[in-house]
């Protein structure tokens, strides 16, 4: 099994701790976050993985290389020139996750989701991808059918929609950053070099299966702004992440 982890997010909402190193750097427990995304794939089975970088990635590479790759396989997909956004970022890693369903994991999501049950779904399914996904409080939100099928978007605070396909059934869900996706997907991806994965989704889903995999009972948490920092410190203990002992 491969994966790609973003880790090259600007990391803007931790300033001033991302002010001198990568959001994906940051520790909990002492422990950075990518170091944690990486421990649990590895632990489910990923030996081959693909880290985009941008913001100090020549750290995230100086990191890697002094923890000897985690004795797994892992590449760089440099994007310290241009930041190419989450669909982008798939599309330069496209070469090295061609050849079968591969993970996408988001560095700054600390979650308990077992990856496992995630993946087999997804390989059991005739879906193009499969969502991790809950029923959280998010100003944006996918809408799936009642099969689970993604059917749109929208954004909560101001209203705005994009509907892949008309359904009586609309049941707003949030995205929790982990997903699987099938290399067939790539034929779905526009020209240009920068776009969200989310509205490749949202194209695909007008003929393809786009699926919902719901993990509500789960903890999951956005490490992304400072106040979470404390949360995380906090639950972490108790999550049992895999492959890690705090």
């Amino acid at each position: 099994m491969k994966a790609m982890i973003f880790a090259a997010g600007l990391g803007t909402r931790l300033r001033p701790l991302t002010n001198n190193k990568p959001k994906a750097l940051v520790e909990i427990q002492g422990v950075p976050l990518l170091e944690i995304a990486i421990r649990r794939l590895i632990w489910h089975g990923c030996q081959e993985i693909i880290i985009n970088i941008h913001h100090f990635g020549q750290q995230i590479i100086d990191f890697l290389k002094a923890r000897q790759h985690f004795d797994i396989h892992i590449e760089i997909s440099d994007e310290q020139e241009l930041l190419l956004d989450t669909g982008g970022g798939l599309k330069k890693a496209a070469d090295f996750l061609a050849n079968a369903p591969f993970l996408v994991y988001n560095a700054d999501i600390l979650t308990n989701l077992n990856l496992t049950d995630l993946y087999q779904a997804h390989c059991q399914s005739d879906n193009l991808a499969t969502l991790a996904v809950r029923d959280r409080p998010s100003s944006r939100k996918l809408l799936f059918d009642g099969q689970n099928n993604l059917c749109g978007w929208q954004n909560t605070k101001t209203g705005e929609q994009k509907i892949s396909r008309q359904t009586e059934i609309q049941n707003p869900l949030a995205f929790s950053g982990i997903h699987v996706i099938s290399p067939e997907l790539f034929d779905y991806f526009p020209e240009k070099p920068v776009f969200s994965i989310i509205d490749v989704y949202l194209e695909a889903a007008r003929q393809a299966s786009i699926q919902a995999f719901r993990h509500d009972a789960d903890i999951w948490l956005d490490v992304g702004k400072p106040e979470a920092l404390a949360k995380a410190a906090e639950i972490i203990k108790e999550m049992k992440i895999e492959g890690l002992v705090f």
